[in-house]
C-alpha cells in the first residue's frame, strides 16, 4: 500500500480509489473535501477518514489500541455527518486522540437519525503521526449531504 496522503497521485498509480477528494480554492484558510459512499454509514466513514486525514498525513500510522462507541442523534442526515465528524475533532483535542471511524450503523426513527459508531485509534504522538495541519471545526460553509447517483456525497469544508 502507499505511503502519504491518499489523495496523492502514488495511491492514484497504485490503483487505489479513496472515496474522498480534497477541494482546492473552494476557502481560504480551510480545508475541502468531497466525499461518498454507497450508504450513509459509508458516507460516515469516508468523512471520517478525510477529516483525520487532513491532520495525519498517513491514516495507518494510527493504530486500534482504543476503542470508542459514538452514538449520536440529529433531526437530518447533515446533521448526524456533522455531529460525527465534531465529535472526532472534539476527541483529538480533549484527549489527544486520533480516532478511526471503523463501523457505523444508521437508523431513522420518529423523523431523527440515530448513529451508533465504532471508531478505534490512539494517543496522538508527534514521533509517530506525521501531523499536516489543526482541525478546529466543521463549518457550515457549502456543506451539504445528500443521496446522489453513488450513493450519498458530502461537501465539506474543515476550518483549520
Amino acid at each position: 500500500m502507499p505511503i502519504g496522503n491518499p489523495s496523492s497521485g502514488a495511491w492514484r498509480d497504485a490503483g487505489f480509489k479513496m472515496p474522498f477528494r480534497y477541494i482546492e480554492d473552494i476557502a481560504t484558510a480551510d480545508v475541502a473535501f468531497e466525499a461518498w459512499g454507497e450508504t450513509l454509514e459509508d458516507l460516515c466513514v469516508a468523512a471520517a477518514d478525510a477529516t483525520m486525514n487532513v491532520m495525519v498525513e498517513v491514516l495507518d500510522t494510527i493504530e486500534p489500541r482504543v476503542t470508542k462507541e459514538l452514538c449520536l442523534e440529529a433531526d437530518t442526515a447533515e446533521m448526524l455527518l456533522f455531529e460525527l465528524l465534531q465529535e472526532l475533532i472534539f476527541w483529538k483535542d480533549a484527549e489527544q486522540l486520533l480516532l478511526r471511524v471503523i463501523a457505523a450503523r444508521i437508523r431513522q426513527e420518529e423523523g431523527r437519525f440515530f448513529l451508533v459508531a465504532r471508531a478505534a485509534g490512539e494517543r496522538l504522538d508527534p514521533e509517530k503521526h506525521e501531523l499536516v495541519v489543526d482541525v478546529k471545526a466543521v463549518t457550515f460553509h457549502r456543506y451539504r449531504v445528500e443521496p446522489a447517483a453513488r450513493g450519498w456525497e458530502a461537501t465539506v469544508i474543515l476550518d483549520i
